[in-house]
């Protein structure tokens, strides 16, 4: 369950689908969620798939074809259906199975992975939506909570060290290895849980946007426990 008590005044709540898509952010209001208490049983899915790599992206055709319990199929149709219905209201959703995901060492003081508090961005007006159905789930840090990481002095002092070219081209250096899109929690911040099969919607940063982008990260995957994680 989520703990609502956590949430700050940016989240919005719907008991269906429609509500989740069709009501536009505004205010603070900068992420959505369709509240859910999924039946089935995912963690046969999981455990029936073998991943070789760290990363896998899982096929409908794939999906169909595992024997699976009942439990086991009550959960692939509502994976279905999610994908469905995400691609009926135009997104391209896509099932991931992970067991991790590739950590940056290019700059030890600035990772720019997704385990970094970060933001999307996009020059088309889109949002982000994911559900994880099985494994550790996503966090979002409110953005009254966090700070731009290239406006934190030593971090900026670095960059520019790192960027050693002249002030004009600075904000062009930033965006172009995306060090702008990362955030750090300040002291004391609550990180949210995403929690286990609720979807989301995450607003991102656009030409069109009326508001915040969404700060969020990705979880530290637990050691033999793959994420069931649906992405767009």
């Amino acid at each position: 369950m989520i703990d609502l008590s956590q949430a700050e005044n940016q989240i919005q709540y719907f008991t269906n689908f429609q509500g989740l898509v069709s009501t536009p952010f505004q205010g603070k209001i900068n992420a959505m969620c369709w509240t859910r208490e999924l039946i089935g049983d995912f963690s046969e899915i999981v455990n029936k798939l073998e991943l070789t790599e760290n990363i896998a992206t899982l096929k409908t055709d794939e999906l169909r074809e595992l024997k699976l319990s009942k439990q086991g199929q009550l959960a692939r149709e509502i994976l279905l259906n999610d994908l469905g219905v995400l691609k009926a209201h135009g997104a391209s959703p896509i099932l991931n199975l992970i067991k991790c995901y590739d950590r940056d060492v290019s700059y030890p003081f600035f990772p720019t992975d997704v385990y970094s508090f970060h933001i999307d961005r996009s020059h088309l007006p889109v949002d982000t939506f994911l559900c994880t159905y099985y494994g550790e789930p996503s966090e979002i840090l409110p953005n009254s909570q966090a700070n731009q990481k290239v406006l934190i002095p030593e971090i900026r002092n670095k960059l520019k060290k790192l960027y050693g070219g002249t002030e004009k081209g600075f904000k062009s250096f930033l965006s172009e290895y995306f060090f702008d899109l990362h955030y750090q929690a300040k002291p004391l911040a609550q990180p949210i849980s995403l929690g286990l099969g609720h979807m989301w919607r995450l607003a991102i940063d656009h030409p069109e946007s009326k508001v915040p982008p969404c700060v969020h990260r990705a979880p530290e995957e637990k050691t033999e426990q793959n994420r069931l994680l649906m992405i767009c």
